[in-house]
């Protein structure tokens, strides 16, 4: 039989005021900021504004998206986290905010350790594309034919260790092909290039190459998925032909590692609610992306995977972003 004594007695009203408070759902205090390390235009910050516009009549206080563009994420990232761990400041993180941990030798924060991932928001999926002339009709084909002409294919990236980057490498480790890394400065560029038959293939996501699909110039090989899309049925998974490779674009609200459960959990919520809105989700295919809702469990165990995969393919190809 438990034991209650004169002090446990005298202690409980202040046991119950502070399971009371910490119940409390969390509020925020002032204006709400959403930083997104890219410029205005990109595929995140066009995310980040739909949300801002919505969540800031779920909060009850303006949401605003602040812009920290540059050094492949890092600067954006390290403005989060220096910020007040209150629930007011998160950052909208997309690939390079993983690939950088490997990638870049001096980051000015501990991509593990500041951060505490808070909702997935979106997702579009990652093909592997060819020029149309490319006498390969299938995975098997292109990997035979790198094999017969090794060093001779090329495939395109929008920059030393962006994501179309590192997932080439990963295909040249798993399928043990030697092709060649041409960068370009933006992917119009790439797929420029790639429907003019200067390079061989890419890793893109579809709306890019959509138009050049459509005409003939450009054809889908493989998805990068663990299982065929809906979308598109007829596109075999890049796993159907060698060792499996997933490569996906995403994005994800992180908030300073010491932010309260209370302000994540109420974040998350107010996240999954509004992309369960079918109009939310319409506006969001608009830009190529399929709203993605996920506890912050779930989204941790996305990074940590994207960790492991993309670590092993940089530092495989010895990839130094400067």
């Amino acid at each position: 039989m438990t034991r209650i004594t004169r002090r446990t007695v005298l202690a409980l009203p202040a046991l119950l005021v502070a399971g009371a408070a910490a119940a409390q759902p969390w509020a925020p205090e002032r204006n709400l900021r959403i930083v997104v390390p890219f410029g205005p235009g990109t595929l995140a910050d066009g995310a980040a504004r739909l949300l801002a516009e919505h969540l800031q009549q779920r909060f009850g206080r303006p949401v605003i998206v602040d812009n920290k563009g540059g050094a492949t994420t890092t600067i954006g990232a390290a403005e989060v986290a220096r910020a007040a761990p209150d629930g007011h400041t998160l950052l909208m993180a997309p690939p390079p905010f993983v690939i950088t941990q490997f990638a870049m030798p001096r980051l000015p924060y501990d991509p593990e350790a500041a951060f505490r991932p808070v909702a997935l928001v979106a997702t579009s999926p990652i093909y592997l594309a060819v020029r149309g002339d490319l006498p390969a009709q299938d995975v098997a084909g292109l990997l035979a034919l790198a094999r017969a002409r090794p060093g001779a294919l090329t495939y395109a990236s929008v920059g030393i260790g962006s994501l179309p980057h590192v997932a080439g490498e990963l295909l040249r480790l798993r399928a043990g092909v030697d092709i060649l890394h041409v960068p370009y400065g933006t992917g119009v560029l790439a797929g420029n290039d790639l429907v003019a038959g200067r390079v061989d293939m890419v890793f893109t996501s579809e709306l890019p190459v959509r138009a050049f699909i459509e005409a003939g110039r450009v054809r889908l090989l493989a998805v990068a998925a663990p299982q065929r899309l809906p979308q598109r049925p007829d596109v075999p998974t890049l796993g159907e032909a060698m060792p499996p490779l997933r490569a996906e674009f995403w994005i994800g609200l992180l908030a300073p590692s010491r932010t309260p459960d209370a302000a994540v959990a109420r974040w998350n919520a107010e996240v999954s609610a509004l992309l369960a809105e079918p109009s939310i989700a319409e506006r969001l295919a608009r830009l190529d992306l399929t709203a993605a809702p996920r506890t912050p469990e779930a989204f941790a165990n996305l990074l940590a995977e994207e960790r492991r995969q993309w670590g092993e393919a940089i530092r495989a190809a010895d990839i130094r972003i400067e």
